[in-house]
């Protein structure tokens, strides 16, 4: 399958080093207004796929793009001083009006996944510009979070974060809801696991993990300035069951007709994804308190959507 990305910077171009590394991908096409920029990465992850696999990467222009399966967005201005998360949204949405056009021109049966930030105002611009079904416009959403919410359970419990079945739900953002009350480890909830292996989740461990799960993006932040390396193995691994139509269960966001009353919005929960995008929702099991906190990020989420100029 050949996979396109269109923006060359740190999550593009991990992504594409990502997948090659896993060799998800037959070729690997980087597309950015930095020609050069992208250029240069393609080079540099060509010298290293010798070690690693066959797949071939190169950078063009969005014709290179024809005949992809999976174009990947990681494009966007950041935010000016002084700019508000408003006017921010409504230059990207000028940016993306631009970028879906030349992919759409060229594959227009394609896959699109949205990595810009912030992902699910994004995902659903890029839905609505797009005109694809929504199940073929995901947002990478809330991979990250959930890989961050089984880390840290893992660690605490001292078992693989493979064997956490634990989702992060909502807005990839400050309203996200970890899903507690329908967390597992193998097949017994998290909880009684806990009290089994001698590692009780008390209310201050509790209350550890979902800081450290929320936050931990301004932690790195704070560090190295950006995000980038889980983003993009969260996409490969995305792609990867694409392409081998797994129809495994991940936690992305695409623009979902009802959620807790809230109409048309993109957000995360567990779905099915395959060949042909998200072929179904999982609606996990809630709690009153997390069900009103999901409707509350749902409700955040709409009415950013609703404050950009289409």
């Amino acid at each position: 399958m050949k996979v396109g990305i269109v923006g060359a910077g740190m999550v593009g171009s991990a992504a594409a080093y990502a997948l090659g590394l896993r060799g998800v991908a037959s070729e690997v096409v980087l597309v950015d207004l930095d020609s050069a920029l992208a250029e240069a990465h393609a080079l540099d992850i060509a010298h290293a796929l010798p070690f690693a696999s066959g797949t071939s990467i190169a950078s063009g222009d969005y014709d290179r793009l024809r005949n992809a399966g999976i174009v990947i967005i990681a494009a966007g201005s950041a935010q000016r001083p002084g700019e508000t998360r408003t006017d921010l949204l409504g230059r990207n949405a000028a940016i993306f009006r631009d970028i879906i056009g030349e992919i759409m021109r060229v594959c227009p049966d394609v896959i699109l996944l949205v990595a810009s930030n912030p992902v699910d105002i994004m995902t659903q611009i890029t839905q609505v510009i797009s005109g694809l079904p929504a199940g073929r416009v995901i947002g990478s959403g809330t991979i990250l979070d959930t890989a961050r919410f089984r880390s840290l359970l893992g660690a605490h419990l001292h078992v693989s974060p493979r064997s956490i079945h634990a989702y992060v739900l909502g807005e990839h953002g400050d309203s996200q809801v970890l899903a507690w009350s329908s967390a597992r480890a193998g097949a017994v909830p998290i909880a009684t696991f806990a009290t089994q292996v001698g590692a009780p989740i008390t209310e201050s461990v509790r209350a550890e993990i979902d800081d450290r799960t929320r936050n931990a993006a301004y932690t790195i932040i704070r560090g190295k300035g950006s995000t980038y390396y889980g983003i993009a193995a969260g996409l490969a691994r995305l792609i990867g069951a694409i392409r081998q139509d797994e129809q495994a269960v991940f936690s992305v966001s695409i623009v979902t007709e009802n959620t807790e009353g809230v109409q048309d919005v993109a957000l995360s929960i567990p779905r099915i994804v395959g060949r042909e995008g998200v072929t179904a929702d999982l609606y996990p099991e809630l709690d009153a308190q997390e069900r009103a906190a999901l409707h509350r990020s749902a409700s955040v989420l709409r009415g950013l959507f609703e404050s950009v100029p289409l």
